[in-house]
C-alpha cells in the first residue's frame, strides 16, 4: 500500500494485504442518509479488516436530465460529508467538477474525485493537483487505460504525488458499458494505485427516459473479478433502497447485500496472497 494511503488510514485497524473500500450513497440526499450508510460501511469493514473510505457527492452535476436532483447546496452537503467523517473518524471523497470545486471541496473531504467525463480537463487536475489532497481520477469511459498516465502526469507536475486512478468501464455502443480488465495492471503501470469501480461500471446510459439504467446484479461478478486481477479498491455505491435513491438508483448495491459481498473479497484476496 502506498505510504500516502496508509497516512489516510492510520486510525483505522486492518489486514494490511486487504483491498481498500470506497464505498457510500452516490448523492448527500440528507443527513440522515449519509450517516446510516457510514455507520453500517464502517460497521462491516471494521469488522473485516478492510480499510475505508467513505464517499458522497454533495453535488451532482453532470445529470443526464435537467430534472435529475443534484444536490441541497455546496456547502451544506460537504458539511454532512465532513460530520460523518467526524463521527466516524474516516477519511472521505466527493466528486468536484471545476477549478472553483476543487479550492472548496479541498477544505472539508480527503481525496477528490475527478469524474470520468472530466480526465482530460488539464485545469480542472492541476487545480486539484495543488490542494494537495489525494486526487482520484476515474478513466473516461472512452479512454484507454495506458492514456491515464497523462492524466497522473499533470498531477504530479504539480509537485502532489498522491494519486490514484479508477476503472469505470469503457463505452459500446450508446447504452452500455464493458469492463477491461486489462486495464487495471496497464494503469498500475503508471506508479499508482487503481481501484474498480463496480457500480458505475455497470450503468446502461443514454436511456430515452432521461434516468441511467444499470445492472447491479453484477456488482459482485465485477468486484470479484477485479480482486483476481490484482485491484487496490473497490468503489461501491450503496444505498438502503436503491429503487427510491436519488441519484443512480439503478447502479447502486443494497446495504443489506453488501456483507455477504465483503466476505466473498475478503475470501479471494487471501487466496491470492497466500499465492504470494
Amino acid at each position: 500500500m502506498e505510504n500516502f494511503l496508509k497516512d489516510l488510514f492510520v486510525n483505522q485497524s486492518y489486514d494490511e494485504n486487504s483491498f481498500f473500500l470506497i464505498a457510500g450513497p452516490c448523492v448527500v440526499e440528507s443527513e440522515e442518509l449519509v450517516l446510516e450508510v457510514a455507520e453500517k460501511v464502517y460497521d462491516l469493514c471494521k469488522k473485516h479488516g478492510i480499510p475505508l473510505v467513505f464517499k458522497s457527492s454533495y453535488k451532482k452535476a453532470n445529470r443526464t436530465s435537467a430534472h435529475s436532483f443534484s444536490g441541497l447546496g455546496d456547502e451544506i452537503g460537504l458539511g454532512i460529508i465532513q460530520k460523518a467523517a467526524k463521527k466516524f473518524g474516516l477519511p472521505t471523497t466527493t466528486d468536484i467538477h471545476s477549478e472553483r470545486e476543487a479550492e472548496l471541496a479541498a477544505q472539508f473531504v480527503d481525496i477528490l474525485q475527478i469524474p470520468a467525463f472530466l480526465c482530460r480537463q488539464t485545469e480542472l487536475l492541476v487545480a486539484a493537483g495543488k490542494t494537495g489532497r489525494i486526487v482520484n481520477v476515474k478513466k473516461g469511459q472512452f479512454v484507454s487505460g495506458e492514456a491515464m498516465k497523462f492524466a497522473v502526469e499533470k498531477i504530479y507536475n504539480t509537485g502532489n504525488k498522491k494519486v490514484m486512478l479508477t476503472e469505470r468501464g469503457t463505452t459500446f455502443g450508446y447504452q452500455d458499458l464493458v469492463v477491461d480488465y486489462r486495464n487495471i495492471p496497464l494503469m498500475q503501470a503508471a506508479g499508482v494505485p487503481v481501484i474498480m469501480d463496480c457500480t458505475h461500471s455497470l450503468q446502461q446510459p443514454n436511456q430515452t427516459s432521461g434516468v441511467t439504467g444499470g445492472n447491479p446484479q453484477l456488482i459482485g461478478t465485477i468486484a470479484k473479478a477485479a480482486i483476481a486481477a490484482g485491484a487496490d479498491g473497490l468503489f461501491i455505491e450503496t444505498h438502503p433502497d436503491p429503487s427510491v435513491a436519488l441519484s443512480d438508483g439503478a447502479n447502486m448495491l443494497r446495504l443489506d447485500l453488501l456483507e455477504n459481498l465483503l466476505v466473498q473479497l475478503v475470501k479471494i484476496r487471501k487466496a491470492i496472497t497466500a499465492q504470494g
